[in-house]
């Protein structure tokens, strides 16, 4: 999918972060780029059936609420494919790729808790015959998924992440629709507002307050990086002395080009604790950024490995937190002419 469409560049690049919080956004933005609201609404409704843009969300911190864990399995070549659908098929997974490695197929497994997760892994296990690695999270670093559209890998270098605070459980049903994403309505916190009982107003705050508090790393446009053209990724991971991890986890967070950066358990045959994923639109440039971490954050004396990932079987944003019965996130994300008046 080409990058070069001014409309796509407007309306995804400045605005993956920051996202305005104001009854109509829409309408702010399409007041910064001298268009009406109404043309930004097709706008972002055009990228998301073109596939360039996944939803108008948030990123949670990995900590925030729910539970999930990292998970890898050595899967026969010629099983890969009907292993790859029914890990696919959970409702919990929402990234299952391959890699070149002969842990082969890796999948992320969410929850609302730790005991699900579990119960999920187990299920899976049983279901292909499969053992699992399982590798929870222990720190996260960088978890920055913002691409500049008009570059070769990922935006510019951030500080490391702080300790985030977790959402309270009057707050999971909020969570749960940021997960999915805004209604592309004139007003969509007032359609978020009526679907929850709240007031427009207590919606606005408390996401503000999950901003100021590290709770969400940001609010704004979330990209499908594959159909805009950012089709390599590696994942690189270093086996570091426990005492050390976090001074080299921060220090990766802050080089140029790194999207993710985040300490995990280890595993049996598995000693690696210290991962770092980079995004990029061809190879070469991912083994840059690769050399470029190893060299500026001293990491070269450290066992590594890369492991490039050549399929992608799912990707799909992360369901961690309760969601709302039925009808009600029906009508939160999708309004139907009931709620002609919050559309505006």
């Amino acid at each position: 999918m080409a990058t070069d469409d001014p409309l796509r560049l407007t309306l995804l690049n400045p605005w993956q972060r920051g996202f305005p919080l104001v009854q109509e956004p829409f309408a702010h933005i399409a007041g910064t780029l001298g268009l009406g609201a109404d043309e930004v609404l097709a706008g972002y409704a055009r990228l998301q059936r073109e596939g360039a843009l996944s939803r108008i969300g948030g990123v949670f911190a990995g900590m925030a609420g729910g539970a999930a864990l990292l998970a890898a399995m050595a899967v026969p070549p010629e099983r890969l494919d009907a292993v790859a659908a029914v890990v696919s098929s959970h409702p919990g997974v929402n990234h299952n790729y391959q890699r070149e490695h002969h842990y082969n197929l890796w999948f992320v497994m969410t929850g609302q808790d730790d005991a699900a997760v579990r119960a999920a892994m187990h299920a899976l296990e049983a279901a292909t015959g499969l053992s699992a690695l399982q590798l929870r999270m222990q720190r996260a670093y960088r978890i920055d998924l913002g691409f500049d559209l008009r570059g070769c890998t990922a935006l510019a270098p951030m500080a490391a992440t702080r300790e985030a605070t977790p959402v309270l459980d009057a707050d999971r049903p909020l969570a749960a629709l940021l997960e999915a994403g805004l209604p592309l309505v004139q007003r969509p916190y007032d359609a978020w507002a009526l679907a929850l009982g709240r007031t427009p107003e207590s919606v606005l705050r408390t996401l503000q307050q999950w901003l100021d508090q590290g709770t969400v790393r940001r609010i704004g446009a979330i990209v499908r990086h594959h159909e805009l053209g950012f089709d390599a990724n590696a994942m690189t991971v270093f086996n570091i002395p426990d005492a050390q991890v976090d001074a080299y986890g921060e220090a990766l967070a802050r080089v140029a080009g790194v999207t993710l950066a985040y300490r995990r358990e280890r595993a049996e045959g598995w000693p690696y604790n210290l991962y770092c994923m980079v995004h990029g639109r061809d190879r070469s440039a991912v083994h840059e950024v690769i050399a470029r971490a190893i060299a500026q954050c001293g990491l070269a004396q450290y066992p590594r490995e890369v492991l490039f990932s050549c399929k992608r079987f799912k990707q799909t944003g992360p369901r961690r937190f309760r969601a709302l019965p039925e009808n009600q996130a029906r009508d939160a994300a999708t309004p139907p002419e009931v709620l002609d008046a919050v559309a505006g």
